[in-house]
C-alpha cells in the first residue's frame, strides 16, 4: 500500500535517476570520443585564411609548437606580411601561397605544392571566410553565391585535394571552422548562416566516413571571438548602424571570447580529434535552448530581427562596404576597444583599412579605394 511519503519519495527520485542517467551517458560520451592527442611538433598543416584574423592566431600557435604550415589566402601581400612574422617568430617553416579557395584548380595546387615542399600533409583546417551583415531586404543571390563559395565549396576542394595526402599518414585531423551561425540561423547573418549551415552538414558526414580511415574531423561552431575581423567584414542597408551593432557585440568580454584563447582551444580539439566543438559560454548555452526549446528561440530571433536596423530607403545601401568605412561615433570608441587592439595584432589593418580609427571619415564617403 502507498503512502504519501513513499509517493513523495517517489517523486524525488525520478528527477535525481535522470540527472543520474544524463551525467553518466555524458561522461560515457566524452570518454568515447576522446582519443590519445597527437603531438603538432613536426606535423605539416595548412590552414586557409591563414593570413589574418583566427586563421593568423592559429598559425602562431602551430609554428610555437614546431609544425611545419602553409597559410593560403587571396592577397599575396597580407601573406607575405604573415610569412615574415611567422618566420621571425620561430616558424622558420612557414609556407605563404596565393590561393581563392573557391577555385578548385588553386586549391589543388596548394595543397599539392604543400606536400611537395614538406612531403607530407597531416592537418587541414578549413578557416577562410567571409561575413556580409544587412537585412535580407539587401542581399543578392550573388551574396548567397559568394557564401557558399567560400564557406563550402572553399572547404569541398580543399578536403578533396587534401585526402590523398592524409591517407597516408597512419592518423589526421580535417578542422572546418564553421559557425554557432551554422546550428542557429542569425537575423541580418543569412548568407552567412546559410552557407555555414551546409559546412557543419559536410563537416559532420565527411566525420562519419573518414574516422574508419584514420582521418578524425572536428567541427567548430564558435560564438563571437575578438580577432578583428569585424573590419573587414563587409556590410549592407544602413551600414554605420549594421556596423555598430555588430562591432560592439565582437568587442564586449560579456558577448565575445579572446581569439588567442579560441585558436588553442581549437587546436587542442585538433589534437584529440574532437567530433564537435562549440566555443564560448553563450554560443553553447544558444544551441542548448535551441534544441530544447526551439519554438522560444525562434520567436526570440523575431523579436531580435525586430530591433535590428532596418533596410535602407535612401538606395543607398545595396552597395557593400567593409567595416572599416562604416565608421561612426559608436565604433570605433572605447565599446570597441578590445576588437580593434585585436585588428591590428591580427593583420586585419592593412591596404586601405589603415584608415580605420584614423581619417576613417574619408574612407567611410569612399574616397580610399
Amino acid at each position: 500500500m502507498s503512502t504519501p511519503a513513499s509517493s513523495n519519495l517517489r517523486k524525488l527520485a525520478a528527477p535525481a535517476t535522470l540527472l543520474l542517467a544524463g551525467a553518466a551517458l555524458a561522461v560515457t560520451a566524452r570518454a568515447l570520443r576522446r582519443r590519445p592527442p597527437i603531438q603538432l611538433r613536426d606535423r605539416v598543416a595548412v590552414i586557409t585564411g591563414g593570413s589574418r584574423g583566427l586563421g593568423l592566431l592559429m598559425a602562431r600557435e602551430l609554428a610555437a609548437e614546431g609544425a611545419r604550415i602553409a597559410i593560403l589566402a587571396r592577397d599575396p601581400a597580407e601573406l607575405d606580411l604573415a610569412r615574415r612574422e611567422l618566420a621571425a617568430s620561430g616558424g622558420q617553416r612557414a609556407l605563404a601561397l596565393p590561393c581563392d579557395v573557391g577555385n578548385e584548380d588553386e586549391v589543388r595546387w596548394a595543397i599539392d605544392a604543400t606536400a611537395e615542399r614538406f612531403g607530407r600533409l597531416d592537418v587541414l583546417i578549413n578557416n577562410a571566410g567571409v561575413i556580409q551583415v544587412g537585412p535580407l531586404e539587401h542581399m543578392t543571390v550573388e551574396d548567397f553565391e559568394e557564401a557558399m563559395r567560400v564557406h563550402f565549396w572553399g572547404p569541398l576542394y580543399a578536403t578533396l585535394a587534401a585526402l590523398p595526402h592524409l591517407r597516408k599518414r597512419e592518423t589526421a585531423r580535417i578542422v572546418n571552422i564553421s559557425s554557432i551561425g551554422g546550428r542557429i540561423a542569425i537575423p541580418h547573418l543569412v548568407p552567412y548562416s546559410a552557407s555555414k549551415f551546409a559546412l557543419v552538414g559536410l563537416s559532420d558526414g565527411l566525420r562519419s566516413e573518414l574516422a574508419k580511415e584514420g582521418i578524425y574531423v572536428t567541427t567548430v561552431c564558435p560564438g563571437l571571438m575578438r580577432t578583428g575581423s569585424h573590419v573587414n567584414a563587409r556590410f549592407k542597408g544602413k551600414r554605420e548602424e549594421e556596423f555598430a551593432w555588430f562591432a560592439v557585440t565582437d568587442s564586449l568580454p560579456l558577448t565575445s571570447m579572446a581569439g588567442k584563447r579560441a585558436a588553442r582551444r581549437i587546436l587542442k580539439a585538433c589534437r584529440y580529434g574532437e567530433p564537435t566543438l562549440t566555443l564560448t559560454t553563450q554560443a553553447k548555452a544558444a544551441a542548448i535552448a535551441n534544441t530544447v526549446a526551439p519554438n522560444l528561440v525562434a520567436r526570440l530571433l523575431e523579436l531580435t530581427a525586430r530591433l535590428l536596423p532596418g533596410p535602407s530607403d535612401d538606395g543607398d545601401g545595396e552597395e557593400a562596404r567593409p567595416g572599416w568605412q562604416s565608421t561612426s561615433r559608436w565604433v570605433p570608441s572605447l565599446l570597441t576597444r578590445l576588437a580593434d587592439e585585436a585588428a591590428v595584432e591580427n593583420n586585419e589593418l592593412r591596404g586601405a583599412a589603415v584608415e580605420y580609427g584614423g581619417s576613417g571619415r574619408e574612407a567611410q564617403k569612399g574616397e580610399v579605394s
